[in-house]
């Protein structure tokens, strides 16, 4: 089995459509799928909901798809670094679904489990829990949040063999494998390729049942936000 594609935009041309919710990998800039967004761009669909940590930052990252104006809501637990997403927010032109950090994994990992909903004390009695379900148990109050499943999850991982079994390197692993769960198609992007039965089965964090399809990028920018050094002293 052979999951690889021979291009970004050849793996995703054919299953990206408008309207479409996407999830995205990666933890403010660590561990995203830097060169599957680009693609997205390029693409030009238009009115995607995205569902991410963060929305990148200002020229980088799901950055891109803000500037470009082809992302209409965010689900996100993290909206700081990006001027674009403060303005697009606050003038009304872009939808935020604000949603915990834990909680927006659990909701990508129900998805890729089956579990249509679950309940959680995070969030009650704060903004997040408008309009949504409390229920009581054992005399506490639980918030009901629904499972998350994209049409098209974009991930990034360090290592996969052509079957699509992956292995993540350090914090970039993240919350790539519950994007890659809950996505109905899940593209992976990765830095490196091995034959099959190359990777030790105790070494995956992916298996490739959840994985559609790979691309290449063995030299990816992997910025970093903001670098902070120390200064010498004299």
């Amino acid at each position: 089995m052979n999951k690889t594609y021979p291009s970004a935009q050849a793996a995703l041309q054919d299953i990206l459509r408008d309207n479409q919710t996407i999830g995205v990998g990666g933890f403010g800039l660590c561990g995203i799928p830097e060169m599957l967004i680009e693609a997205v761009r390029n693409l030009k669909v238009q009115n995607l909901t995205a569902i991410s940590n963060n929305a990148g930052v200002d020229g980088f990252g799901l950055g891109l798809l803000l500037e470009s104006r082809q992302v209409k809501k965010m689900i996100a637990s993290y909206v700081g670094e990006n001027k674009e997403f403060e303005r697009q927010f606050l003038a009304g032109e872009l939808e935020l679904e604000f949603t915990p950090q834990g909680t927006l994994a659990e909701r990508l990992r129900a998805g890729g489990c089956g579990i249509p909903a679950f309940f959680t004390k995070t969030g009650v009695g704060t903004l997040v829990a408008e309009g949504k379900d409390i229920r009581q148990f054992d005399g506490v109050d639980y918030l009901m949040e629904r499972a998350l499943i994209p049409d098209v999850s974009l991930i990034k991982a360090w290592k996969a063999d052509r079957a699509g079994n992956l292995v993540y390197r350090y914090t970039a692993r993240n919350f790539n494998p519950m994007v890659a769960m809950a996505g109905k198609i899940t593209v992976a992007e990765v830095e490196e390729i091995v034959e099959n039965g190359v990777l030790r089965p105790d070494e995956i964090h992916t298996p490739s049942i959840y994985v559609h399809r790979l691309v290449l990028n063995p030299t990816p920018e992997k910025r970093i936000e903001q670098r902070t050094i120390s200064q010498a002293n004299a």
